[in-house]
């Protein structure tokens, strides 16, 4: 295969290089498949990045090698690409602001993973607005893992439910979970952040053995750490499909509820899902996260 290949997509012109790259080498997974993975994602994962702003984390020889954040434009970015000017505050480079690139189409999806960008992170809020999404991330302490974190996803759901509160659990491509539930956009970040606060640290008293919410590492051993701060305005999450580095590459997976209880009993496995296994359920369940792009309620203040 030629090092680099001009594409047209959708109109605009794309030119991809050293498709044969390695990017998952203990899993023999190259950058074209990795580009071959979001494309064919692409009409689920779309539109979770519409209006958000992107940061990425790059790996350009591959998941063994030096990787780096990106929020900022990289240089030679396209014209055609979106891009928003978006305050930082507490910049580690002192930035005021800085150009955010904006994935609202598939030229510019792929273009980031010809870049090597195999993870896509992006906050609770759209661009202009307060946070259309309350978001939890369970983090296990070993020995607990994936399948401690189901049953503390299902506690979670139930008692969210108590409020008219919706949520649909993704595995985190790694170790963990998260939960995502669709909410009003009419209450600022920190209103979102202290209702998960509140909650978290009910079932951390309801479960003290199993629960925590508290972020301190010497708490977590063989508890579900419930990240309640996620909801921090300036705080990014994995975005539903992206790949994961690590030495195979798995993608942060709906799953359905039956699913998670399934993993919480020991009745099915508790395990993070590979690229093409989510292809394989995106296209037997469609989006499963649908229901996070549709509004949901105010969250009682109280």
């Amino acid at each position: 295969m030629p090092d680099r290949i001009v594409v047209r997509l959708e109109g605009r012109d794309l030119e991809l290089s050293n498709l044969d790259k390695l990017m998952f080498p203990a899993a023999g997974f190259t950058k074209g498949e990795v580009i071959n993975y979001y494309t064919r994602i692409s009409p689920v994962l779309l539109p979770h990045l519409r209006d958000r702003p992107v940061t990425r984390i790059r790996y350009p020889n591959g998941v063994e090698g030096a990787h780096f954040f990106e929020k900022n434009k990289p240089g030679g970015t396209p014209d055609w690409v979106r891009l928003e000017t978006l305050p930082v505050p507490g910049s580690t480079k002192s930035r005021e602001t800085i150009d955010f690139v904006v994935v609202d189409e598939l030229p510019t999806l792929v273009w980031l993973a010809n870049l090597a960008a195999i993870e896509l992170h992006t906050p609770q809020w759209r661009i202009g607005a307060d946070p259309d999404l309350l978001v939890v991330d369970l983090d296990p302490g070993a020995p607990a893992g994936l399948r401690e974190c189901c049953a503390v996803a299902v506690l979670l759901r139930d008692r969210l439910a108590e409020d008219g509160i919706t949520a649909y659990p993704k595995t985190s491509g790694k170790k963990g979970m998260q939960l995502c539930c669709p909410i009003s956009g009419r209450q600022d970040a920190s209103t979102v952040s202290g209702y998960a606060r509140r909650v978290a640290e009910e079932l951390a008293r309801l479960v003290p053995g199993s629960i925590t919410a508290k972020m301190a590492k010497q708490l977590r051993p063989g508890r579900i750490f419930i990240d309640w701060s996620q909801n921090n305005a300036a705080k990014t999450t994995v975005t539903p499909y992206s790949l994961r580095a690590g030495a195979t590459p798995t993608a942060s997976t709906p799953l359905t509820w039956a699913e998670t209880e399934a993993m919480a009993t020991g009745d099915a496995e508790a395990r993070q899902f590979g690229a093409a296994e989510v292809l394989a359920r995106a296209e037997q369940h469609g989006d499963l996260l649908a229901g996070l792009l549709e509004a949901g309620p105010e969250l009682p203040i109280s």
